[in-house]
């Protein structure tokens, strides 16, 4: 039983991360497409009730924020892994651009989270941090967690 966290911007590559990692061995929790907290409370509650892995695919970019699920998800014996998603703020605007109109979020809501997030640290209850970049030829690079970076 697992539960990753992705932190990073929108445009950062959280997605698709997921649909090439993830996205046979854990259900996908993501506000975009659930709408609301309140069903995404749900879908965190049933795979934590029934120990499915799952992947948290929102932002996340306060302790805070990631605090909700990383305590449920110890309280029922899971693993935590977390995935930040190192990227400027310029690549995320390109990228997002990139996306059809319907799916592309507002400049606005890329700085906004720009000025919030806060880097994962591992007293935060995270068994397995991990840094992802996206290297020039467009794969996923993943790194080992280094707390002085």
């Amino acid at each position: 039983m697992e539960l990753v966290i992705f932190v990073g911007l929108q445009g950062a590559g959280k997605s698709t991360f997921y649909k090439e990692r993830f996205f046979l061995t854990h259900v996908r929790i993501n506000l975009d497409m659930l709408k609301t907290r309140h069903r995404e409370k749900r879908l965190v509650q049933v795979c934590v009730e029934t120990g499915q892995s799952f992947v948290v695919d929102n932002t996340n970019p306060s302790r805070a924020e990631r605090e909700v699920y990383i305590q449920a998800a110890k309280n029922a014996g899971f693993r935590v892994a977390g995935y930040y998603f190192q990227s400027k703020v310029e690549d995320c605007k390109r990228r997002n651009e990139q996306r059809p109109a319907a799916q592309q979020v507002p400049l606005r809501g890329i700085l906004g989270t720009a000025g919030r997030i806060e880097i994962p640290k591992r007293d935060e209850g995270f068994d397995d941090l991990f840094y992802v970049r996206i290297d020039e030829a467009g794969g996923f690079v993943i790194e080992g967690w280094n707390d002085e970076v």
